[in-house]
């Protein structure tokens, strides 16, 4: 008799399956701290043949924009699993991505400092 299966190895499968087997997005790969918002055409956009995991990331995108890592840790998926995802919904057009935080060239260090300062008298 085979004994229980591990747990993480029911991971790995359900990975492999969400996926369809693939390991890396062909194109569109992204970062986890990548800014991902809902397309302004994807509420017009067909979703029949979406799997559960794509229709749960654009549900959670209706609402806000979320960030790759973020997307992941509410869907219960690894970053790997997710950025597949992601890349598969930036195909469709059901959704865009806003730029990062860290690229801004205009950062206004008058007011880090000050922040810095009040973080220090914490």
């Amino acid at each position: 008799m085979n004994g229980p299966r591990a747990s993480g190895g029911d991971r790995l499968v359900r990975a492999y399956v969400v996926t369809g087997g693939r390991t890396a997005a062909a194109r569109n790969h992204f970062d986890h701290i990548t800014l991902i918002s809902l397309s302004a055409s994807s509420p017009q956009l067909d979703r029949t043949r979406l799997t559960p995991e794509h229709r749960g990331a654009l549900d959670l995108l209706s609402v806000s924009a979320y960030s790759v890592a973020e997307l992941g840790a509410h869907l219960v998926l690894p970053l790997s699993v997710m950025r597949i995802l992601l890349a598969d919904l930036m195909e469709t057009g059901h959704i865009t991505t806003q730029r990062q935080i860290t690229q801004t060239t205009g950062l206004d260090i008058k007011l880090l400092e000050d922040v810095l300062a009040g973080l220090q008298r914490l």
